[in-house]
C-alpha cells in the first residue's frame, strides 16, 4: 500500500497509500495514459499496465476485488 511513495510522471503524487480503482483509472485516462493489459499477481491481485506516448510504461497492483489500487510505478 505504497500508492503515495511514488511519482507518476505527468501527474501530481498521490496524497493516500490506496486510492479506489475508479478514481485511479479516471486520474490516469485523463492524463493520457491507457490500459495496456493486465495479469494476476502474487497474493491473488492483479497487476494492470499503462502506457503514454511519452511517459515510461506504469505498472499498477489492483486488490483482489479489483476495488482498490494498492500500488502503481513506473517500469523501465
Amino acid at each position: 500500500m505504497t500508492l503515495n511513495k511514488h511519482i507518476i510522471q505527468g501527474l501530481s503524487p498521490f496524497a493516500s497509500a490506496t486510492l479506489n480503482t475508479t478514481q485511479f483509472e479516471k486520474i490516469m485516462t485523463g492524463a493520457g495514459y491507457s490500459c495496456s493489459g493486465s495479469a494476476p499477481a502474487q497474493g491473488g491481485r492483479f497487476k494492470v499496465w499503462w502506457v503514454h506516448p511519452v511517459y515510461s510504461r506504469v505498472e499498477a497492483v489492483y486488490s483482489q476485488d479489483k476495488k482498490t489500487t494498492i500500488t502503481a510505478y513506473h517500469v523501465y
